[in-house]
């Protein structure tokens, strides 16, 4: 590939989920399924470009702004934005309303004009031409700036590589220059402050503080590193199970063509990529599978508990393992102000120290309790049954 190579940083990342996929995404250019979860996204994207469009505040109102959002979302169908029903797509459509009011009632006083919104900006450098888009670009005065990207998945994460792809990008950007003078002729070039992650759903954020020069030097070889195996040609596949799962290319992929034995070969590749990987990436990944294959657990657990009560049994047996399903009444208080409001009524508090359920249900079961006390507690008792599942080895 001769030239600059164009290169940003979801494509850095999608090489290096897949070699292959990438090959499949902007070499052969064959377009992935729509995803409903990007679809939710670049709506909530356009509103917040939306709600600072003016160069002054406030926000425009509320109402406008919600028509705006609606009129945005019903200009694709529900197949198009990648939901499997319309139904779906209305529960999309409501949460993000829901988003929208609560952004709007905690910012509206916020009195803040964004340098930019949806800002894009493509630099030059070390034969690339790297394309960044940053949501929203804040001025703190004195030549310093905030670099705010919006996230609207199910939870807020740091990444460090997008984080140090809007560093790079920013320092000594002309195009943000122009913007800075243009509106504060008095500053002196610009400096990235901090970047700050904003998770919309749950209106958290998190700032960080920038990287240093050595991460960001370190962080660029990598980044050169993935832009000359793709000069190169490099686009072996680099399949696993989940990915693969749920890859658009599978049908088409050359892995899924492999007998038995050159597929284990070519799974064990990435064993060795594992070790050249930086230690703190290695412990991500490893927690990231960890907190996977507890939800996987916990899943099994429901179905089998499920099934098992509805065949009326307590015990069953697989090829290796047997589980036993055995369950225990549990009390928990709904009204915690209305059992505060006894044990001083009773002067039981201090038995507590603090009114925690454990220490209530230990004060149930001691002798400080007298029996017309303990009544009046456990009228304000809510009773339930939880089972529990018991794995073990068959014996053979």
């Amino acid at each position: 590939m001769a030239g600059k190579l164009s290169f940003s940083y979801s494509k850095m990342t999608l090489y290096k989920e897949c070699p292959q996929k990438y090959k499949f995404r902007y070499i052969l250019k064959i377009p992935e399924k729509p995803k409903y979860y990007f679809a939710f996204g670049t709506a909530l994207h356009k509103v917040m470009e939306y709600l600072y469009s003016s160069l002054k505040p406030p926000f425009p109102p509320l109402e406008t702004v919600l028509a705006f959002f609606k009129t945005d979302w019903e200009s694709s169908t529900y197949e198009e934005k990648g939901y499997p029903s319309k139904l779906k797509e209305q529960e999309g459509y409501l949460e993000g309303v829901k988003i929208i009011e609560a952004y709007y009632k905690k910012h509206l006083k916020d009195e803040l004009s964004p340098l930019a919104t949806e800002f894009r900006t493509t630099v030059d450098i070390d034969g690339l031409s790297v394309i960044g888009i940053v949501d929203r670009i804040d001025y703190l005065g004195e030549g310093k700036v905030s670099i705010v990207d919006y996230k609207t998945g199910k939870k807020i994460n740091r990444e460090p590589d997008q984080l140090m792809m809007y560093q790079k990008l920013m320092k000594g950007n002309k195009e943000l220059e122009n913007i800075v003078k243009t509106r504060y002729p008095q500053a002196d070039g610009i400096e990235v402050s901090n970047m700050l992650f904003y998770h919309l759903p749950s209106l958290d954020s998190q700032t960080f503080e920038p990287a240093s020069e050595e991460e960001i030097k370190e962080f660029w070889s990598r980044v050169l590193a993935v832009a000359a195996d793709i000069k190169a040609g490099n686009f072996a596949p680099d399949p696993g199970e989940t990915k693969c799962r749920f890859c658009d290319y599978k049908d088409m992929c050359p892995v899924w063509k492999l007998s038995p034995s050159e597929m284990q070969e070519l799974q064990a590749q990435p064993a060795e990529k594992e070790s050249a990987k930086n230690p703190m990436d290695i412990l991500s990944d490893k927690v990231d599978a960890y907190g996977k294959a507890l939800r996987e657990v916990k899943n099994l657990e429901r179905e089998i508990i499920a099934a098992m009560q509805k065949e009326d049994i307590n015990r069953h047996f697989g090829k290796e393992f047997e589980v036993s399903l055995s369950k225990e009444e549990t009390l928990d208080f709904t009204d915690r102000q209305k059992v505060v409001e006894i044990l001083k009524e009773f002067n039981l508090l201090g038995k507590t120290l603090v009114p925690t359920l454990g220490k209530i249900k230990a004060l149930l079961e001691s002798d400080f309790i007298k029996p017309e006390q303990r009544d009046a507690l456990l009228k304000l008792a809510r009773y339930s049954t939880q089972y529990k599942l018991n794995c073990s080895k068959t014996e053979e």
